[in-house]
Order: C-alpha cells, then structure tokens, then sequence
C-alpha cells in the first residue's frame, strides 16, 4: 500500500535534490563550483532566479533554452529531477519514515553515481564514502541487517574488488578496474550486509554482460581494452540483488 501524502512530499524533496545533483553531475567533472556558486546560464551566465529554478517545470515553461539568449538547457536537468522524484515518491509512500529516508537518500547517491560513471568512468570518494557512512547509520533503519553483517560487507566489498583490480594489474600490466567500483561494492555490503553481495555482483556482471553483446549487436567495435563502466550495474542491481538474497536466506518471507 502507497501512502499519497509521503509519497507527495517525497517527490517533491526528490525533484529539489535532483536539481542539485544534475548541477552536480554537469559541474564537478569540469572543476566547476557546485555548492558555493550561483546558479548561472550556461549560455550567457545570467545568475538564474527563483522563476527560472522550480524542477521540472522551469525548464517546460522555458521550452528547454535560457529565456534570455535562448541556449539550450542541458536535458540532464530534467532527467536526474524526474528520476530523483520518482525515487522520493516510491521510497516514502511505501516506507514513510526513517526507513524510506534511508531508501530514498541511497537510491538519490546511486542514481548519481552511475550518470557520473557513464559519463567520466569516475566515482568520487566524496560520493562512495558518504554513502557507506549513511550504511552504517541510516541504513539500520532501511535493511534488515545487523551491524557486523554490515561491517563484514563493506569489507569483503572493497577487498574482493580490490584484489581484482590489483591482480588484473599484475597480470595484464595495465589498469582494469577502477578502485571506486570497489569502494561503491563495500558501501553496498554496508546497507544491506555482505549477504547481499554475491546476488549484487552476479546481477551486475550479467547486466555488463548484456550490455557488451548488446553493443555488439549494434555494430559497436567490443575488445579487450573496451571500457566497461561497472558501477553503473552495481548501482542498477544493488535493490533487485538484496532483495534476492532476502527470497534465497527466507528472510523476505
């Protein structure tokens, strides 16, 4: 059962964070200001208004261009409001409280790291850390697992991947998986305990998998120095795998 009210003010807590997190996304790389600077155009820098920064509907208002020199405003905006909403309104109309805070702040930081991963192969301590913090915290009210499953997690996370990462460098003397995917695999195993991971990581290495043939199949060039941005399935099969290793353990019975 959906509860309407904490789903609305999810919703709307997502769309705010969403446009601080698509600023986040667009500017960081660059080495731009996120927190301390005015929201400008990126066309002609005029520092935006209250009108101009409502989620979502500024930009449907504006037809998607700055009304003052007409430049395109960058649909990531648009997509990472929508997306955040969504997540708030599921997670607090199906877990009011501190339970569906918890799910909605890590599907909102999941949600971010995977575009930020697409995008640059990049996931920022700044982002992985906090959220394993939140695991040991938060979490406690969001999964169902006790604190030395959680700690046990985020350290065979970030170790398993770590030895992957070191071993692919010994052997092949060259990077082939970036430490963040490790830290992103340990902050997982601190929300929903180290259970968990196994499930995680089969999921994510099908859906890699899956997207490789898929490029395939579209006549994309696929070999051995490919890229393959992992933690965008870490965080796509982080929910769907904790929830199988509930059905597995009987614990979601």
């Amino acid at each position: 059962m959906i509860h309407a009210f904490p789903a609305l003010l999810g919703g709307i807590a997502g769309a705010i964070a969403g446009s601080f997190l698509a600023t986040l996304i667009l500017r960081w790389p660059q080495g731009r200001g996120v927190a301390r600077s005015r929201s400008a155009c990126d066309g002609c820098g005029r520092v935006l208004g209250a009108v101009d920064l409502i989620p979502m509907l500024s930009a449907l208002a504006q037809r998607g261009s700055c009304r003052t020199c007409g430049a395109a405003i960058d649909p990531l905006h648009g997509r990472i409001e929508a997306g955040c909403a969504i997540i708030g309104a599921l997670a607090l109309g199906f877990a009011p409280g501190l339970g569906g805070i918890g799910w909605a702040l890590l599907g909102w930081l999941l949600l971010t790291l995977a575009v930020l991963d697409k995008r640059h192969f990049w996931l920022p301590d700044a982002l992985t850390l906090p959220l394993a913090f939140l695991g040991f915290t938060i979490g406690l009210w969001t999964t169902n697992a006790i604190m030395i499953d959680r700690i046990i997690g985020a350290a065979i996370g970030y170790l398993a991947l770590l030895a992957v990462a070191l071993g692919y460098r010994r052997f092949r003397g060259r990077e082939g998986l970036g430490l963040g995917d490790a830290k992103l695999l340990g902050a997982l195993g601190a929300w929903f305990g180290w259970q968990a991971l196994p499930f995680i990581l089969l999921l994510a290495a099908s859906l890699g998998l899956l997207a490789i043939l898929a490029a395939m199949a579209t006549g994309r060039a696929v070999d051995g120095t490919t890229r393959v941005p992992l933690g965008i399935f870490l965080a796509v099969a982080a929910g769907p795998g904790w929830w199988l290793s509930m059905l597995a353990t009987g614990a979601g019975a």
